[in-house]
């Protein structure tokens, strides 16, 4: 066997050829070209009569026994009818990119396991090349349309750099996956999901999750009145906890220096957790509460009668139970709980829609977590569009296959 045909089944590149190769003082290049007759437009992929003008250039591919690989081409331009002068289609490689399809998809599926860093080193590529490499894989492997066949959604905003700076999370209950992301959380950021996703396919969603983010909430109203608003349970469940400990704090500071503040140290864990997590110790802190601090242990019964409603089925009395604990928080004389309970009268039909579909945006905040995860990994984006594309790339739902030049 030649030694180009054997590097030709070793390059494993449909319609290529290759013609010669040499040995540098980086590696192997070798001189490859299409086994096309015709050249296509790298626009429309459209074939052309001839190309002219052409220029020598390299494109980096995967790696031999760790020797470094290069191909090798005279590129031409072409004039084609529809989109005028433009670069020759390769086969091995995107438009614009000075990498083969192959080794793009070795980055992009190390860029799903690992951080951004370790797959520069190991790829020997610059540390921003990774992010534009995900763009680009992306566009190529991608979901043709995410936004097509919803129906239940949730609605989330995650922090970045230093929580300073917001994006807006759409994810899919249905498939479990994001569907779009956007730059901040107002209510500008919410119209263009709408406007992608279109009048018609807006007026077909059923049930929308979300927090009790006023802009939210206008913006989703606006664009899909129909929708049923769910407010996740979790995020009353955070405000309510909120409230029993501003409550602490307010009796610590009061009773700072008291015998009766001494019942309050080491309370606060214990007030927050659920009945069936507490430890000996905590329980013990509990009766300690109840006996020596009846306005903390009001807030405390207070926010656990309010998870014991959530966690009713039946709506109907979900909605007569939540209507006395408004009353009854009402009458507490505790500040922040009358806050709260005038939260949940603003929101109260989607607190009770909660109830009758058990919707959560528990699906949102694992996304959440894998973001979170993400943006780790990479040590902080100076570029949004780049931890955008890691989202879509890491959640959802794009499967890359690993590169193999063997039968599998």
């Amino acid at each position: 066997m030649r030694a180009t045909s054997l590097l030709r089944k070793l390059l494993c590149q449909k319609n290529t050829k290759v013609t010669s190769f040499e040995f540098t003082d980086s590696g192997l290049v070798a001189d490859v070209a299409p086994t096309t007759r015709l050249p296509r437009c790298g626009s429309c992929g459209r074939k052309v009569r001839s190309g002219y003008d052409g220029r020598e250039r390299q494109w980096r591919h995967l790696d031999f026994a760790g020797m470094r690989v290069e191909l090798r081409y005279r590129i031409r331009r072409v004039d084609c009818r529809r989109c005028g002068v433009q670069t020759e289609l390769v086969p091995w490689a995107e438009p614009s990119s000075g990498f083969t399809r192959d080794f793009e998809d070795a980055v992009a599926l190390l860029a799903q396991g690992t951080d951004k860093t370790t797959v520069s080193e190991l790829m020997g590529i610059a540390w921003e090349t990774v992010g534009n490499i995900v763009r680009r894989v992306l566009e190529r492997r991608g979901p043709t349309d995410l936004l097509d066949g919803l129906t239940r959604i949730g609605i989330d905003e995650i922090s970045y750099k230093r929580h300073h700076h917001y994006l807006t999370v759409v994810t899919d209950h249905a498939q479990r996956r994001v569907v779009w992301v956007g730059v901040g959380r107002s209510k500008e950021t919410l119209s263009n999901f709408f406007s992608a996703l279109g009048k018609e396919r807006a007026a077909k969603l059923e049930l929308v999750s979300l927090d009790m983010l006023q802009s939210y909430i206008d913006v989703t109203r606006e664009h899909a009145p129909q929708a049923t608003l769910v407010f996740d349970r979790f995020h009353l469940q955070r405000k309510a906890q909120e409230a029993v400990d501003k409550v602490r704090r307010e009796e610590v500071r009061e009773q700072r220096g008291a015998e009766e503040g001494k019942a309050l140290k080491k309370t606060r864990w214990a007030l927050l957790k659920r009945p069936w997590n507490v430890n000996v110790e905590e329980s013990r802190k509990l009766a300690d509460v109840q006996r020596e601090n009846r306005r903390l242990y009001r807030a405390y019964l207070l926010k656990e009668t309010l998870c014991d409603i959530l966690d009713r089925r039946q709506p109907n009395v979900a909605k007569e139970r939540l209507l006395d604990w408004m009353a009854w928080a009402q009458r507490s004389r505790l500040e922040p709980f009358r806050k709260l309970g005038g939260t949940i009268a603003r929101h109260f039909d989607g607190i009770v829609e909660y109830v009758r579909t058990r919707l959560t945006n528990a699906v949102s905040e694992g996304m959440n977590s894998k973001i979170r995860t993400s943006t780790k990994r990479a040590y902080g984006f100076r570029d949004p569009s780049s931890l955008i594309a890691m989202i879509y790339l890491c959640c959802s739902g794009v499967l890359i296959p690993p590169v193999r030049h063997y039968p599998a």
